[in-house]
């Protein structure tokens, strides 16, 4: 056999070690399988991951943009009032509706990193359970033996 790293953990073939071993009672092929799953279970939970976090920076790119369009229409208006405390008064209403607007971002913000969370968990936690499931069976088929 070829070595293609120099490591003999990276060559290790686990399948082919654990199919040597005849223990009786040890279904080797359903511990494989299960293992695999687990794996696939894993792997679409960080993809999930991956997408949620991409979602994320995306929208705050969107809301950073938003915003400088909006700031630059709000000195603008506040430019466009008449005396000085009119201008304060538009001032004090545009930083109010810039507070409200940006408190609605971070919430909008924490839903989508929220959403992303339980997605990803809600893929591991149902693998856990289809795990817990085959592990009964193969007790109840090892005992039935």
């Amino acid at each position: 056999m070829a070595k293609l790293s120099g490591n003999p953990f990276l060559e290790f073939d686990l399948s082919k070690t654990l199919a040597d071993f005849k223990v009786p009672g040890v279904d080797v092929d359903s511990i494989l399988a299960s293992q695999r799953k687990n794996i696939e279970a894993i792997t679409a939970a960080n993809q999930l991951a991956i997408e949620g976090f991409q979602a994320v920076l995306r929208r705050q790119a969107e809301i950073v943009r938003s915003s400088l369009e909006e700031t630059s229409g709000y000195v603008n208006e506040v430019i466009a009032a008449g005396s000085p405390e009119e201008k304060a008064a538009k001032q004090a209403e545009l930083v109010k509706v810039a507070f409200e607007k940006s408190l609605a971002n971070v919430r909008e913000l924490s839903e989508l990193v929220a959403k992303s969370n339980t997605e990803a968990a809600d893929v591991l936690s149902k693998r856990v359970s289809e795990s817990l499931e085959e592990v009964k069976a193969l007790i109840a088929k090892t005992a039935a033996k």
